[in-house]
This record gives C-alpha cells, sequence and structure tokens, in this order.
C-alpha cells in the first residue's frame, strides 16, 4: 500500500512540473508581437533629404529621385512629397550624386542608375559649358570669349571678329592672307578706331576659343594674298581650332585706325618681334573649347587675337581688343550667376 502512494506522489510531482513548464511557454508566445503588430515603414519615413543639383548652380530639395526618359521625376521635400519634373538638359547629375555621397543624403534604393550611352551623353552635355570661374560658366552661342575681373569679380567678355567682309552669321570666319615669313614687318589690315569696343582690366586674361563645327576653317568667304615664298616648317600647336595656332599682336595705333602688321608665325623672339606674344593652348575636357593662355602679361594697349593658320597663312578675321585698367565695365560682360535653390513648380 505504501508503494502505491509513493508512486502515485512521484507521478503527481512530475505532473506539476510539466505542467508549470507548459504555462511559461504559453505565456512566452503571447507575449511575441505578431507580424501585423509591427509599425509599418513608409517611403516618406525612410526618404531623407536630399539635393538635386542643377547645372546653374542652384538645387532643389528632394526625397528622391530617378532619371525616366529626357526628364527626372522627384519627390519634393518642400511640397510634402509631391511628385515633380524636370528636364534632365537642366540637371547636374554627376554633382548631384557628389553631393549625396559627401553628405550621406538620399535613399540609395532611389538613386539613378544610368546606362553608358546616356552617361556618356551627359557628361558631353556637361563639357559644352565647362565652368572657368566659380558659377560662371562658358555659354553654347558664342565662339570667342575672354575671361577677365573687373572690381575683384571675374567676368566673360564676348569677343567680335574683325576684318574685311566677315559674315557675321558665322561665328568663326576665315579670311586667309598669305605671309612671307622673311620679309620685314608691313601693313597687312587696318582697323577702323583708335580703340577697341572691348576693354579688359587685367594683364593676364585668359581667351576661349570654340572648336568643331562651328569654326568655318575652309571657308571661301575670301582669300587675301599679301605675299607668297618659302618659309620653314613649323608644328602646329596640339587642340588648336581646325588645327589652327594662335598669337596676340599689340596694334599699332595710327590716327583714328589701328594698323595690324605682319610678323613670322614660326618665330618668337622679343627682339625681332617685339609686339607679338605667344599664347599657350590648352584643349579643355571635352574638346569643345581651346583654352588660350598669353605667354607674358600684356601691358597697356591694344591687341588683336590673330589665328595662324599656317607658317605662310594667317586669318585676317581677327579679334581686337584692349587692356586698360581704368576702363569702365563692359555693356556685353557675362557674369557669375549666385547658387540658389531652385523655385520650380510642381506639375498640374
Amino acid at each position: 500500500m505504501s508503494g502505491k502512494r509513493m508512486v502515485v506522489t512521484h507521478l503527481c510531482f512530475h505532473r506539476r512540473r510539466w505542467g508549470t513548464f507548459f504555462l511559461l511557454l504559453t505565456l512566452a508566445a503571447l507575449s511575441v508581437p505578431t507580424h501585423s503588430q509591427q509599425p509599418a515603414t513608409t517611403r516618406s519615413q525612410s526618404s531623407q533629404r536630399t539635393r538635386l543639383i542643377l547645372k546653374d548652380g542652384s538645387y532643389q530639395l528632394v526625397l528622391s529621385y530617378k532619371v525616366s526618359g529626357d526628364v527626372v521625376q522627384y519627390r519634393s521635400a518642400e511640397r510634402n512629397g509631391e511628385t515633380e519634373d524636370i528636364p534632365l538638359a537642366l540637371v547636374d547629375l554627376p554633382a548631384t550624386a557628389k553631393w549625396a555621397q559627401e553628405h550621406g543624403a538620399g535613399a540609395t534604393q532611389d538613386r539613378p542608375v544610368l546606362s553608358p550611352e546616356l552617361a556618356r551623353e551627359e557628361a558631353d552635355r556637361a563639357t559644352r559649358t565647362p565652368e572657368v570661374a566659380p558659377g560662371l560658366r562658358l555659354p553654347e552661342e558664342l565662339s570667342v570669349l575672354a575671361l577677365d575681373t573687373f572690381n575683384s569679380a571675374p567676368e566673360l567678355i564676348p569677343l567680335v571678329q574683325q576684318g574685311g567682309d566677315l559674315n557675321k552669321e558665322t561665328a568663326h570666319n576665315v579670311l586667309k592672307a598669305a605671309i612671307n615669313p622673311a620679309s620685314s614687318p608691313h601693313r597687312l589690315l587696318d582697323i577702323p578706331g583708335d580703340h577697341s569696343d572691348v576693354q579688359l582690366h587685367v594683364a593676364a586674361p585668359v581667351f576661349y576659343v570654340r572648336l568643331g563645327s562651328d569654326d568655318s576653317a575652309d571657308a571661301d568667304s575670301g582669300t587675301i594674298t599679301v605675299d607668297t615664298h618659302g618659309a620653314s616648317g613649323r608644328e602646329t600647336p596640339a587642340g588648336g581650332a581646325e588645327k589652327s595656332g594662335y598669337k596676340i599682336e599689340r596694334l599699332s595705333v595710327l590716327g583714328d585706325m589701328r594698323v595690324l602688321n605682319s610678323f613670322r608665325p614660326g618665330l618668337v623672339n622679343s627682339k625681332r618681334q617685339p609686339d607679338v606674344i605667344e599664347v599657350h593652348a590648352e584643349t579643355l575636357t571635352g574638346g569643345h573649347w581651346l583654352k588660350l593662355s598669353p605667354a607674358a602679361p600684356l601691358e597697356v594697349g591694344e591687341y588683336a587675337l590673330v589665328e595662324v593658320l599656317s607658317d605662310q597663312e594667317v586669318n585676317l578675321g581677327i579679334w581686337d581688343f584692349g587692356v586698360h585698367p581704368a576702363a569702365h565695365d563692359n555693356a556685353e560682360a557675362i557674369r557669375p550667376v549666385p547658387k540658389r535653390a531652385a523655385a520650380l513648380k510642381g506639375r498640374p
């Protein structure tokens, strides 16, 4: 009898222990939240503000953006996430990605993935209007410009081509003139007026010449023969427009006329050609612009930028300018565009 009582007592003990164990498991299971109880993370909560940089230097605050064909669709951070469109041609995608990388902004899943063809097209578009000073870009519609400084601020000054019967509808005219490198300097071109309409204010301006189809190096608008004799060969400076080189010549002022004299294109010698200044040529990235920097400071006076076609030919379609630090500002000056946030309207 006592043996049966011990067995029953032992079984009751185990039942109570297992019952307690199952009770604890049940309570633990009830304390775990289900998936439906998890707080939902919406796109607007997970998105961060970033900048959509525009090519004019301004930007738009956005939550996300993506490239769709020739437009960029973005969710405005200033208009409660409204979806808006902007032409792709106005957006600087490399600058946008760089800003996001440097500031750790933007949702990575919303960043656009460009095809190689579109990336090359975007990069080429940026090189057509390169930035030459903070907030100052070369325009697509002009051919030759000078980078000047007025009142401590950079400016781009368009240069107008002078000489002969130029076709004003063409951005870059060519009037070929044969020269005799062995002859002494003689009168080559008369330019009306004792000073140029363009007056620069620094002794070391930088010139930019557009390259490509706008350059009419083979134009037949007129050929003026001055003198033709043999001349020693000279390698054309690399990167010249249509394989051209460039020189700067100081003009002689005679009454109400400025005179361009002949010179030896292949000779750089200050003793024999004191009025001819050599320039250093550099082709900018993309091959759309040629940068020309004078090898020596320019003194106060009147000058001409001359295109050298070969050792025996120059272009009489010259670009005249003056250097006078005290001159007034140029009326056609292109000034830097201040960077500001873009004010874009949403879609109706």
